[in-house]
């Protein structure tokens, strides 16, 4: 295979013309950094005439093979299944950094396919798969007009590492994702520690002239090895039938458009819809689509036109202004910690449940296998857009949403130090018009703080909005659902009072230039200032106790060389406390570390009591009281804390006996001195010796 290569710093970038390897595909390209090597095909079919659409049918299918890292599948079938989260987040990153720069109104199916082919734990299948993908579209016959260059940046000891790798990465003080044309950005993903807004826009000026250098290699490759682009398919309108549908549409679209509620203003624009079709079915037989898809395209124009016009929202406010925000916390009394955020006619209920260390999350990657104990979910049912469909498990979307908003709160997370609980956030959607993902950040810091989880600052998510119309632009400040789908930017951004936290960067257009970037940052600083402000006067810190639902836990360290006695032949001493005190107990083996889960603090602390018993170095010479569990001819076996020790019958008082029943029975209190402790760590003790201070028998 040809292999062309880019240096950019200390890092190689190889490409290798794949085309031979995959011949049924249009195009193929391999992407290599380090030994992590990524393989992205591209096939199309020609749209189908009869088959009307008004959308490009772009499927990106991001996949990680087991064999990459030099794994065997752990399923019981022993081959990879449906993707992962992890795996889904790539592909939508992907498939964002391609979607904006496919021709408009192309119907064409076209689908990459990508491929972790070969893994080492350092460089990520993400960037290497977006720049794949855009090689493979660039030599192939799709239309495309790529190529694209895509970057991952952290930023450490005050300066900027392209390619990061992931210990780089974990590092740093971000993780930034970004993909651009000449000039211009179209994908940005970002997740960071409090990152203040001039670094980012820095980090973005530095990703630019290393993205054009990987045009220009891809441009290399289209020059030698790039096909002839076939004509796109698109919507083909009769003639007449566009004047038509404006005619009837004209003086009807803006007063629907105007109706700032989303239910009415929907229902009005599909009557409208549907009237325009019965009206022109016999002169326009069999042209829904068309009908639809010219007002689609008129409604967008209409709203842009009047924000570009009036410097006013279709729903009345000005540009830069809020919807109405309201919020409570402890809405739901059972529940560890809930909040409802509401923000215009978006609603969010978010709880949180606090777990055991028996409730992390096992993340098994094909670096490592790792456990997670912050999760966010976020769900989308029908409800939220008055629709009726069935229920199935988490798509794409809420899949997506749910990272984001949990990258946004991450990092405000106490470590396992400060507060040892598995955490889980549940967003749902009970009404949607725009910006649910950021609804759920901070309904999410809302419930946090309801649930005593003790993170430092709110945080609060923003959307960002723009309409373009050649140089001239207007940003829009939380946006409702009707901006987005008409407007040319979603741009989400997620933060404290002191600095980002997530970014995640969508768009119908080109590009961004780095003054738009710059003006939408600032604007939703401002607006995040807002929000922030409101969050605090509705719960200003966490509460002191957490809810009486949820478990109890305490946290201590054992030696390590103690452990196996805690545990006890077959768990018989640990099985026994756990069913003593009602507790559930981890013990971390690596560390010493115990977790002590309970319904009720005294539990807790018994179990912790009897562990430190168990756990406690007993020293010869010292005296300890010991507690009479049985007795035999030869001596009587005491307890000390959880130590077992034996006290011979010649040790037992400085007179003889004959009789130790006669003298003793189970249950009394004996002071003893330890006097051997074998390399077993058998534990002999005398009651004699101890005796020599004059205490004798103590009753217990």
């Amino acid at each position: 295979m040809d292999k062309y290569s880019l240096k950019i710093g200390d890092r190689t970038l190889n490409l290798y013309i794949a085309s031979d390897l995959v011949l049924q595909s249009a195009g193929a390209v391999i992407a290599q950094m380090g030994e992590t090597m990524v393989l992205a095909a591209v096939t199309y079919q020609k749209a189908d005439p009869k088959n009307k659409r008004d959308f490009l049918p772009l499927l990106v299918e991001y996949r990680e093979e087991a064999f990459a890292a030099g794994k065997i599948p752990g399923s019981f079938f022993k081959r990879e299944g449906k993707p992962r989260e992890k795996e889904i987040i790539y592909g939508r990153a992907i498939d964002r950094s391609l979607r904006p720069i496919f021709p408009k109104g192309m119907t064409d199916d076209v689908e990459v396919e990508v491929f972790l082919i070969s893994y080492d734990m350092e460089f990520e299948g993400n960037f290497l798969g977006a720049i794949a993908a855009s090689a493979a579209l660039t030599i192939s016959e799709v239309p495309f007009n790529g190529p694209i260059g895509v970057m991952r940046i952290t930023y450490k000891d005050g300066k900027f590492i392209p390619f990061a790798t992931n210990g780089e990465a974990e590092e740093g003080g971000f993780d930034l994702l970004v993909a651009g044309t000449y000039g211009k950005f179209h994908m940005i993903e970002f997740g960071g520690r409090e990152i203040p807004e001039d670094l980012l826009l820095s980090a973005l000026e530095y990703a630019m002239p290393n993205i054009e250098l990987m045009i220009n290699l891809q441009e290399e490759l289209r020059d030698k090895y790039g096909k002839e682009k076939f004509e796109p398919t698109r919507l083909v309108y009769p003639e007449g039938l566009y004047e038509d549908v404006i005619s009837l549409a004209k003086d009807k679209v803006l007063n629907a458009l105007l109706n700032p509620v989303k239910g009415e203003r929907n229902e009005a624009l599909d009557n409208l819809r549907n009237e325009i079709i019965s009206q022109l079915s016999e002169k326009y037989p069999g042209m829904e689509v068309e009908i639809g898809d010219i007002l689609y395209n008129y409604e967008a124009e209409v709203m842009r036109r009047y924000v570009l016009e009036n410097n006013r929202r279709i729903d009345g406010r000005e540009l830069n202004q809020i919807r109405p925000l309201y919020a409570e916390v402890g809405f739901l009394p059972r529940v560890h910690g809930s909040a409802i955020f509401k923000r215009g006619e978006t609603v969010a209920l978010v709880s949180t449940t606090l777990g055991t260390r028996e409730d992390v999350q096992i993340m098994t990657e094909l670096d490592v296998e790792d456990i997670k104990r912050f999760m966010l979910h976020y769900n989308f049912p029908p409800m939220s857009t008055g629709e009726v469909k069935p229920l199935r498990g988490p798509s794409r979307r809420e899949i997506g949403h749910g990272n984001l908003a949990e990258k946004a709160l991450e990092p405000l997370i106490p470590d396992e130090e400060k507060f040892p609980y598995a955490i889980r956030v549940v967003s749902d959607i009970l009404s949607s018009n725009g910006s649910t993902s950021m609804a759920s950040v901070c309904g999410g810091s809302l419930s946090l703080m309801d649930a005593g989880v003790p993170i430092e600052r709110h945080v609060a998510g923003i959307s960002i909005g723009l309409i373009t119309s050649g140089e001239n632009y207007k940003l829009l400040t939380d946006i409702q659902g009707m901006e987005d789908f008409f407007g040319d930017m979603d741009f989400k951004v997620a933060g404290t009072d002191r600095g980002i936290t997530a970014i995640q960067l969508d768009i119908k257009i080109d590009g961004l230039n780095m003054n738009i970037i710059r003006d939408a940052l600032y604007r939703a600083k401002e607006a995040r200032g807002e929000i922030l402000d409101f969050m605090y006067k509705v719960i200003e810190k966490p509460r002191k106790e957490i809810s009486k639902y949820a478990p109890k836990v305490s946290t201590f360290t054992v030696p390590i060389n103690k452990i196996g006695e805690i545990i006890g032949p077959s768990g018989r001493i640990i099985k026994s406390i756990i069913s003593e005190t009602n507790t559930k107990i981890n013990i971390d083996d690596k560390t010493g570390k115990v977790f002590i889960y309970g319904e009720n603090w005294d539990d807790v602390e018994k179990a912790k009591r009897m562990i430190n018993e168990i756990a406690q170095e007993l020293e010869v010479g010292k005296v300890y009281l010991g507690e009479v569990y049985r007795i035999e001819k030869y001596g009587v076996f005491v307890r000390i804390g959880k130590k077992e020790a034996l006290l011979h019958i010649s040790e037992f008082d400085v007179n003889p006996v004959k009789d130790l029943s006669q003298v003793v029975k189970i249950g009394d209190k004996l002071l003893v001195k330890v006097i051997e402790i074998d390399e077993l760590g058998r534990v002999k003790v005398s009651r004699k010796q101890a005796m020599m201070g004059g205490v004798g028998k103590l009753k217990g």
